[in-house]
């Protein structure tokens, strides 16, 4: 096919910040994982669909399949919907307290 550009399961983007591997990193509807460290404003490849354990909001609980909401402000995950941005289902029970929880990320643009 001669207009196939990539997968986009993984995707390089610009750094908006300092960015450290395993950070998320959102520009726009876009959010994946950081797979490396990164200055800001160079190239970093982000993977943006599968199952990772990050820091999230601790004073939460989840279940399995709540939908999860990335905390740009925070850097972290969050059941909390406000004006944080859907990215992913809960792929584990996360309890109150906890510093970590276990997100699907789907790759959809919500």
């Amino acid at each position: 096919m001669k207009n196939f550009v990539q997968e986009g399961d993984i995707l390089t983007v610009t750094a908006p910040a300092a960015i450290l591997s395993g950070a998320g990193v959102q520009i726009g509807a876009i959010f994946g994982i950081a797979q490396t460290d990164a200055a800001s404003g160079t190239p970093v490849a982000i993977k943006r669909k599968g199952v990772f354990t990050h820091a999230k909001t601790s004073a939460e609980a989840w279940t399995i399949g709540a939908k999860i909401y990335w905390d740009a402000t925070n850097k972290v995950f969050t059941a909390t919907a406000s004006t944080n941005t859907l990215v992913g289902t809960a792929a584990a029970a996360a309890s109150n307290p906890s510093a970590t929880g276990t997100v699907l990320l789907d790759g959809a643009i919500h």
